[in-house]
């Protein structure tokens, strides 16, 4: 085998170099570490919580300001247990509330908060008390379908029982 040419091994490390370069990005720009270790841990409890993992996001008016770091079910009620980690330079009212959003029809979940008015903020380690679990768009298009179903089936009932047309005007 003879050795390689100068032009093909300058190929294969500007290649390298290029793959090097999209990993650093990568790295730097996955919001990932948003958060620093001086974060602040709060809780909240939900009905369901369809789709969302460890590691979804937490954000306010859209932009990200945490993640999800755990997620259990309190074996009196329940309800799932969302901890949640945020930036500790916030001030979170304490009458704030959170939900389960979705990015879209096929996007993933992640937990909004709604900041309240109260002048009375939740220390680390504390609870948002004011919750909306997430929306299961499977049961919203079978509650919508089978809506649909009993309106038209309505209508045929009353023929299929013999009862008269109305006579016309």
């Amino acid at each position: 085998m003879k050795g390689r040419s100068f032009a093909e091994v300058l190929a294969g490390a500007v290649v390298l170099a290029v793959a090097v370069g999209f990993l650093a990005f990568a790295v730097t720009n996955s919001g990932r570490s948003a958060v620093s270790g001086a974060g602040q841990t709060l809780t909240a409890r939900f009905d369901r919580i369809d789709g969302l993992a460890p590691g979804a996001d937490v954000r306010i008016a859209g932009v990200k300001v945490g993640s999800v770091v755990d997620q259990r079910i309190d074996a009196q009620t329940f309800l799932a247990v969302l901890t949640l980690r945020i930036d500790g330079s916030l001030r979170i009212p304490s009458d704030s509330s959170a939900e389960i959003a979705s990015e879209g029809l096929l996007g993933g979940r992640f937990v909004s908060i709604v900041p309240g008015g109260s002048d009375r903020i939740l220390a680390n380690g504390g609870q948002i008390t004011i919750t909306q679990s997430a929306v299961s768009l499977e049961s919203l298009l079978g509650r919508f379908i089978f809506s649909m179903t009993e309106g038209q089936g309505g209508g045929s009932r009353n023929a299929a029982e013999g009862a008269a047309p109305a006579a016309p005007r």
